[in-house]
């Protein structure tokens, strides 16, 4: 049997739906399975053994060249010969709808009142009920699962393996890791400022932890700000990065401390501890666990109408984040006398 999955985007969205992979092929080992998504995220993807083949698609260029809408059918069309018995969209959207209506007619994907786009659900042979306010991590499992027969609980998705694979990375890491310190990753950017921790505390957690601090980036304002942060202490710009190595120096960090953003995310997608910063969107985006905490500012969120112009992120005290990452973080190692 042979399925296609459609989660185009964006980073930590194919991050929660990626965790469902692994209860997939543990149940059917030898279905064959392959992955539609956004050619810039592909990266994410590349090197999952539960993954038969990624195919990318570069629909964002056809918001700035409709020509080039053309190509990408025919793109889609193409990957239509494979023979899909079934495709699950898990992205809700009419775009990612007709994708995999494109793909094959037996498409499955959340109902008209599991999405915001409800039109969406009228591509669909079957479909998922799931509220749409529901935990984000549950609600693509329930996706992704439900129209192969599964039932996936919070227990299994707590108990995960850690699901993001990676090569050897093209940077040095050892240029930028410390050995004596513990090694904390920030991530300062997301798409709304309204979800960005003020750079001004992060400074003040910079100065309340000690540790070896890296800062990533994904753009020229998000490089702007990680140089200003580097300017004014110790910590480190890292260099830019392919999703692979990005993946490597999650791997190798001792805490991951960002706003509600993909990198983040992707912390938890390789259990690897995190303290996610929330303002404007809802805690619900992910799990809680022993080594992947939240922090949420005090204003209320309504998932189904999400406000950019909440600010609230900067509210969360520096005195709260410091205290969680010194308890996350790994105790000292233990002098050796000396004789």
């Amino acid at each position: 049997m042979k399925i296609a999955i459609v989660k185009l985007s964006a980073l930590g969205d194919i991050v929660h739906a990626m965790v469902a992979l692994q209860f997939i092929k543990a149940a059917y080992p030898e279905l064959q399975i392959d992955w539609i998504v956004e050619q810039r995220f592909a990266g994410l993807l590349a090197d999952n053994p539960h993954i038969d083949h990624v195919l990318p698609v570069n629909l964002k260029a056809v918001k700035t060249d409709k020509l080039r809408l053309f190509g990408e059918i025919g793109k889609i069309r193409g990957y239509a010969e494979n023979g899909y018995d079934l495709v699950i969209d898990a992205q809700g959207l009419i775009k990612s709808a007709v994708v995999s209506r494109l793909l094959a007619a037996n498409c499955a994907g959340f109902d008209r009142n599991s999405i915001r786009e409800k039109w969406a659900a009228w591509f669909y042979a079957q479909t998922v009920a799931y509220p749409y306010d529901a935990n984000t991590i549950d609600r693509n499992v329930a996706v992704l699962t439900r129209p192969l027969g599964l039932k996936v609980g919070s227990e299994q998705i707590l108990a995960k393996r850690p699901f993001l694979f990676f090569r050897p990375p093209q940077i040095e890491l050892a240029d930028y890791f410390s050995d004596t310190q513990a090694n904390i990753l920030l991530v300062i950017g997301s798409t709304w400022p309204s979800r960005n921790y003020p750079l001004e505390k992060y400074l003040q957690v910079i100065f309340g932890v000690e540790a070896n601090f890296l800062i990533c980036w994904g753009n020229e304002k998000e490089h702007w700000m990680a140089q200003w942060l580097a300017e004014r202490s110790l910590a480190r710009v890292l260099p830019q990065m392919s999703l692979n190595d990005l993946k490597a120096v999650i791997a190798k960090s001792d805490l991951v401390i960002g706003n509600d953003t993909g990198p983040t995310h992707m912390a938890w997608g390789m259990n690897r501890p995190s303290i996610t910063l929330f303002g404007p969107t809802p805690i619900s985006r992910v799990y809680q666990t022993p080594t992947n905490k939240v922090l949420k500012s005090p204003s209320p969120v309504d998932p189904l109408k999400l406000n950019k112009n909440d600010f609230s992120i900067g509210e969360i005290p520096v005195s709260a984040v410091v205290a969680l990452a010194k308890q996350l973080l790994p105790a000292p190692a233990a002098e050796t006398p000396q004789p």
